[in-house]
C-alpha cells in the first residue's frame, strides 16, 4: 500500500496526476461542473448531438420497446433487430458490404488486431497512435514494429525485413494532435507489401469527407482490401460503442475470431436505436460539418494572430502546444478561473515535453464562443 500512495505522490510532484471533472449538465457548448456554469472546449461530440432531443427520443423508444440491457452476448441471444438494423445501415453508409458493432472502439481495434495477425506475424504502428491500437498490437502476441510518426520510409523498411501476417495500424485522425494519417500511402504500402492496414476513425467519422465517412473518404480511400476501417458512435454520433467495417469475409473472421466480440455482452438495443437516429442525422444534416469546420478556421486565423504554437491541423482537435505539464496545468486552470473548460493533456498520454491545452470543438458553439476563448487566450501567463 505504501508502495502504491508513493507513486500517486510522484504523479503530483511531477503535475501528472489526474482528476475528474463531475458534470452535472448533459454534454453541450455549456456545462455545469461544481454548480458553475462553464463554457467547454473538451468534449468530442464534435457535431453536437450527444443531446439533441431526436437522438434522445429514439433512446427513450428504444428502451420502452427493448428495455435497458442485452442481456447477453450477440452470439447467444443478445442480437436483436436494432443491432441487425444499424450494422446494415452502417455498412451503407460507410459504403462497404458489412459492418460489425462492438462496445467500444477499444474492443473493436483488439478484436481485428487479434483476428487478422498471430504469433508468427508483425503489426506496424505509428509512434503517436491511440493506447487502444497500441495494446492491440502489444495483445496479438504479433511482433510490434512502431516506426516515427508520418515515416513512411522507415515503415517500408520495416516491412520489407519480415514475411508472414502483416498489419498496419494508424489512427486516421490523431487524436492528441489532429493531423491526419498519409492514408492514401499507407493503403499503397500495404497493398506492396501484402498487409492489412487498419485505419481508426474515431475522430474523423461524422466530421470528414463530403458524407463524413471520415478522414479515409477525404483523402480518396474506398474501403475494402487492404483496408480494414473502425469507427467510434461515441464521438461525433455522440452516442456509444463502434463498429468495424469491411468484407463480408472480414467480418465473418471477426464474429468467428474476435475475443472482444465473442465475450462480452451486447450494447443495449436502446443505444442502437440511438446510433441509427443520430446516423440519420450526420447524413441529412451536412451543414453541421460545414460549420463545425468554419468555427475550426475562426480559432485558427484568430489563434495567429495571438501567436499561439498551434499543431498542423485542420480538424475539430486544436492543440495548444506548451511544453511542460506544469505549464499546461496553468494554462488550464486559467481558463477555468474566465469560465472555461479545457483540459491539460500531459505525459504519458503526449510525448514528454509537450504538454498542451487539447482544445476542442463543435457544431454547437457558436462564433461568439470561439471569440470569449480567443480572448481568454490572449491573457495566458507567458505566452
Amino acid at each position: 500500500m505504501l508502495e502504491l500512495e508513493q507513486k500517486l505522490e510522484r504523479r503530483r510532484a511531477q503535475n501528472l496526476y489526474r482528476r475528474r471533472q463531475v458534470l452535472e449538465s448533459p454534454q453541450g457548448p455549456l456545462v455545469t461542473v461544481g454548480g458553475r456554469r462553464l463554457l467547454a472546449f473538451c468534449s468530442n461530440d464534435y457535431l453536437g448531438l450527444a443531446a439533441d432531443p431526436r437522438v434522445v427520443r429514439a433512446f427513450q423508444a428504444g428502451a420502452e420497446r427493448y428495455g435497458v440491457g442485452a442481456g447477453a452476448s450477440h452470439l447467444v441471444s443478445g442480437h436483436s433487430v436494432a443491432h441487425q438494423r444499424l450494422e446494415e445501415e452502417l455498412a451503407a453508409f460507410m459504403g462497404a458490404p458489412r459492418a460489425l458493432l462492438f462496445s467500444t472502439g477499444y474492443m473493436a481495434n483488439l478484436a481485428v488486431a487479434g483476428a487478422l495477425v498471430g504469433r508468427r506475424g508483425s503489426v506496424y504502428e505509428d509512434k503517436l497512435n491511440h493506447a487502444s491500437l497500441l495494446d492491440a498490437a502489444r495483445l496479438s502476441g504479433a511482433a510490434v514494429k512502431r516506426y516515427r510518426h508520418g515515416d513512411l520510409a522507415q515503415l517500408r523498411a520495416r516491412l520489407e525485413q519480415d514475411s508472414g501476417d502483416k498489419l498496419i495500424l494508424s489512427d486516421g485522425v490523431f487524436s492528441m494532435d489532429g493531423d491526419l494519417a498519409p492514408l492514401p500511402r499507407l493503403a499503397a504500402l500495404a497493398r506492396e507489401h501484402g498487409a492489412r492496414l487498419l485505419v481508426d476513425e474515431a475522430h474523423g467519422l461524422g466530421v470528414l469527407g463530403e458524407r463524413g465517412r471520415g478522414s479515409l473518404e477525404a483523402l480518396g480511400v474506398a474501403p475494402g482490401p487492404p483496408v480494414v476501417v473502425m469507427g467510434t458512435l461515441g464521438k461525433a454520433l455522440g452516442v456509444f460503442g463502434a463498429f468495424v467495417a469491411g468484407e463480408e469475409a472480414l467480418v465473418e473472421t471477426l464474429i468467428q475470431e474476435g475475443r472482444t466480440y465473442i465475450y462480452t455482452t451486447a450494447l443495449p438495443p436502446a443505444v442502437a436505436e440511438a446510433a441509427r437516429a443520430s446516423l440519420r442525422l450526420v447524413r441529412d444534416e451536412p451543414w453541421r460539418r460545414e460549420k463545425l469546420l468554419q468555427l475550426v478556421e475562426r480559432f485558427r486565423a484568430g489563434a495567429g494572430q495571438l501567436g499561439l504554437a498551434l499543431g498542423e491541423s485542420a480538424t475539430p482537435i486544436q492543440p495548444v502546444i506548451l511544453g511542460e505539464a506544469g505549464r499546461a496545468l496553468a494554462a488550464s486552470r486559467h481558463l477555468y478561473e474566465r469560465g472555461l473548460l479545457v483540459t491539460a493533456i500531459r505525459p504519458p498520454t503526449v510525448p514528454a515535453g509537450t504538454a498542451r491545452l487539447r482544445i476542442t470543438f463543435s457544431a454547437s458553439h457558436e462564433p461568439e464562443h470561439v471569440d470569449r476563448l480567443l480572448a481568454a487566450l490572449d491573457g495566458l501567463p507567458g505566452k
